[in-house]
C-alpha cells in the first residue's frame, strides 16, 4: 500500500533524504539501514529519527489509502495490517477499526518492556531532526525509560520483547470480535499487497477464513505476488498490479 503510494524505501527517495548515511557507511535503502550497527546512539538516533520524520510525520496519506477508504467507508468493515508509518489514521480511517499488529514509528518503547507501555515520539522525533549534525543527535536527546533508564527504542515487532501496549490489546481484542461476528457472513477478504515475509499474520488466516466460511470471497491485490489455494478457487480473485491504480478503476 505504502510503496504504491510512492512512500518508497530505495531509490531517488532514499538518497533524498539519506545520502549523507549511504556515502560513510554504503547503506542502499531504508529498510536495510535500520538494521545497521551504528557506533553511537548518537548516530543510531540521526537515523532512525530521520527515518520516522519521513515516514511518519513528514508525509500526508497516500492515493491508494484515500481511495480505500472511498469504497469501505459506508460498510461494516476492519482492517489489520503489518504497515507501521499510520497511513490509514492520517487518509482517515476509524481508530477503532485498525489493528496495527507489527507496532507504530510513532511510538518508543523500552527495550526490556518495562511496565508494557510505550511513548509518543512526535515532538522528540521533530527535535532531533532540528538539531542533528553530521549524522548525530545531541547526546542530551537520547530518549531513556523512564523506569529503568535504559535507552529507549522504536516500537517494531523485530523480536520477542516487543511491547503490546494496552491499545494493542484493545485492537486484537476488537479485530477478534469482528472476525467472530462475521464467520459465517458474506464477507469480502480483501488483501492488499501481501507477501510471504510475514503470511502468518494476514495472508494464512484470510485462507483459513475463506476455506472455512463458504459465504466469503477472498480478493487478492498483488503486483506479481498473487496466489489462490485450489481449495477455494471457486471463491476468489486474484488481480496482479498497481494497488492504487487498481482502487482507482474499482471506485471509478
Amino acid at each position: 500500500m505504502s510503496e504504491s503510494a510512492g512512500l518508497t524505501y530505495s531509490g531517488e527517495r532514499f538518497y533524498r533524504y539519506f545520502s549523507d548515511f549511504h556515502q560513510k557507511y554504503g547503506i542502499t535503502d531504508m529498510y536495510s539501514g535500520g538494521f545497521y550497527p551504528f557506533g553511537s546512539l548518537e548516530e543510531y538516533w540521526a537515523w532512525w529519527s530521520r527515518h520516522i520524520y519521513v515516514n511518519r510525520y513528514d508525509v500526508k496519506a497516500g492515493k491508494p489509502y484515500n481511495e480505500l477508504l472511498k469504497l469501505v467507508k459506508e460498510k461494516d468493515f476492519f482492517v489489520i495490517t503489518t504497515n507501521v508509518d499510520h497511513q490509514f489514521r492520517k487518509a482517515g480511517f476509524d481508530k477503532k477499526r485498525l489493528f496495527y499488529t507489527q507496532g507504530d514509528y510513532g511510538l518508543w518503547q523500552c527495550p526490556d518492556g518495562c511496565k508494557g507501555m510505550t511513548f509518543d515520539n512526535e515532538k522528540e522525533v521533530r527535535r532531533m531532526v532540528k538539531e542533528q549534525k553530521e549524522m548525530r543527535i545531541p547526546s542530551e536527546l537520547i530518549p531513556k525509560c523512564p523506569f529503568c533508564g535504559k535507552p529507549l527504542t522504536v516500537n517494531l515487532r523485530t523480536d520477542d520483547r516487543f511491547v503490546q501496549d494496552d491499545g494493542w490489546y484493545a485492537a486484537a481484542k476488537r479485530y477478534r470480535e469482528f472476525t467472530e461476528h462475521n464467520k459465517s457472513r458474506h464477507i469480502l477478504l480483501l488483501e492488499l499487497g501481501v507477501g510471504f515475509n510475514t503470511p502468518g499474520i494476514i495472508k494464512y488466516p484470510f485462507w483459513q477464513i475463506a476455506m472455512e466460511n463458504q459465504q466469503s470471497v477472498y480478493c487478492s491485490i498483488n503486483l506479481g505476488q498473487g496466489i489462490i489455494p485450489d481449495e477455494m478457487k471457486d471463491r476468489a480473485i486474484c488481480i496482479d498490479g498497481d494497488i492504487g491504480e487498481v482502487l482507482e478503476r474499482i471506485y471509478v
